[in-house]
C-alpha cells in the first residue's frame, strides 16, 4: 500500500469523520472506497470493483459472490 497526503477543507474533513464512523470504518477506507467509485475499474478482474464493497452480513456470502459478480447461473 502506498501511503500518501491530501488537504480537505475542516467541512469536508469533519463530515467524512463522521460518514466513516457511521459505517463503522476508519477514514482512510472511506476514502479508498469513495476512489473505487470513480476509478474505471480493470477488466480483466471484473470483481475487483467489488472489493471491500459489499458487506452483506452473511457468513456464507464468499460461496455466492460469483453469482454477484457475473450473474446468477441459469
Amino acid at each position: 500500500m502506498i501511503r500518501t497526503q491530501i488537504s480537505l477543507s475542516e467541512i469536508e474533513y469533519d463530515a467524512a469523520k463522521r460518514e466513516a464512523s457511521r459505517l463503522g470504518i476508519s477514514l482512510a477506507e472511506l476514502l479508498r472506497r469513495s476512489l473505487r467509485t470513480v476509478l474505471p475499474a480493470d477488466p480483466g478482474k471484473p470483481w475487483m470493483k467489488y472489493a471491500g464493497m459489499i458487506e452483506t452480513g452473511d457468513p456464507a456470502s464468499s460461496q455466492t459472490i460469483d453469482d454477484i459478480v457475473y450473474g446468477a447461473k441459469s
